[in-house]
């Protein structure tokens, strides 16, 4: 994939003025996805950060050379509020960036996401961390389409085993908080004929089953099931083309412009849905609310509309 550049005129302080700003201002948004052949051109320059999410012991038995390793449940990614809605963006965000500097990221890094990459929910490690580097003010990321599992595939493709040696950095978090979606958002959205995207799979989204930690079955009221194992190819790693996409969002009912919002569980299948949605598709109106059916039923939302009732 080519890198999005910078053009400028010929005149000397036009020239000069854009490598001011280059240097002291934000890094410009990379592109959303990277593949594999854009991993190998790329492996060798500075200012590239891979954050690999193996278990410890796999991450030391081989990863991309140079990548660094993180843990999605246990860093602080996302954390238990104190009402015991489980996995939120985390309610005081220092440590996080702490977090991130020790990985050797600061805010002019290209930080690289690199998920196993064997199904869709494999790549939501990716695109619920891709999120929350958005909501921290972080443009410059990218998810590896296919995750680590397309860089395995090629047998040639390089591998370094071992723990890596990391300089930590300072993390400077400037939060969005037009990306933070509350209940109470959900509420005033749904009033206002908002359209809530349900991103579960269709036995969830039904009512026929249900998260553990939900208090009732079925789906916020008036929500249309877009399931994240549609938007990757067989449910894998792999992020379906444009065409694809925009026959599976005309399937679903679901617009491909206009403010909507994804939820599922806890923020995890719906932060697909809105990396899809936002970031492939280019709706910048679409929004995640993390709390999903867990805080909905957990704290009484409102209505639940369950399709499916077993006897």
């Amino acid at each position: 994939m080519k890198s999005r550049g910078v053009s400028c005129g010929s005149r000397w302080t036009l020239v000069t003025g854009l490598a001011l700003w280059l240097v002291a201002g934000p890094a410009a948004a990379a592109d959303p996805l990277v593949n594999v052949d854009w991993v190998k051109a790329n492996l060798d320059k500075p200012g590239i950060v891979y954050v690999d999410f193996a278990p410890p012991a796999d991450f030391l038995r081989g990863h991309i050379p140079g990548a660094v390793n993180s843990n999605y449940a246990k860093d602080g990614w996302r954390e238990e509020r104190s009402d015991k809605v489980p996995d939120m963006l985390p309610a005081k965000l220092d440590a996080l960036g702490e977090t991130i500097g020790k990985l050797g990221i600061d805010n002019g890094t290209h930080v690289v996401l690199v998920p196993a990459g064997m199904s869709s929910t494999d790549m939501g490690v990716g695109t619920r961390v891709y999120w929350t580097f958005k909501v921290l003010g972080h443009d410059n990321v990218s998810i590896l389409d296919g995750g680590m599992a397309a860089w395995t595939k090629d047998k040639k493709n390089p591998m370094q085993t071992g723990a890596p040696k990391i300089e930590p950095k300072t993390f400077k978090i400037a939060v969005r908080k037009d990306m933070i979606v509350t209940m109470d958002d959900v509420r005033k959205a749904k009033a206002a004929g908002v359209l809530l995207v349900d991103n579960r799979p269709e036995d969830q989204y039904a009512g026929i089953n249900r998260h553990p930690k939900a208090t009732e079955s079925g789906t916020i009221e008036g929500a249309k099931n877009l399931p994240n194992g549609w938007l990757t190819v067989n449910g894998m790693g792999e992020f379906r083309n444009r065409s694809q996409l925009d026959q599976l969002y005309k399937v679903a009912g679901v617009p491909t412009t206009g403010d909507q919002i994804s939820f599922c569980n806890t923020g995890h299948w719906a932060s697909v849905g809105w990396f899809v949605s936002s970031e492939l598709m280019g709706n910048k109106k679409a929004k995640m609310y993390d709390g999903s059916m867990t805080e909905w039923t957990m704290l009484k939302g409102g209505a639940v509309e369950q399709k499916v009732k077993l006897q």
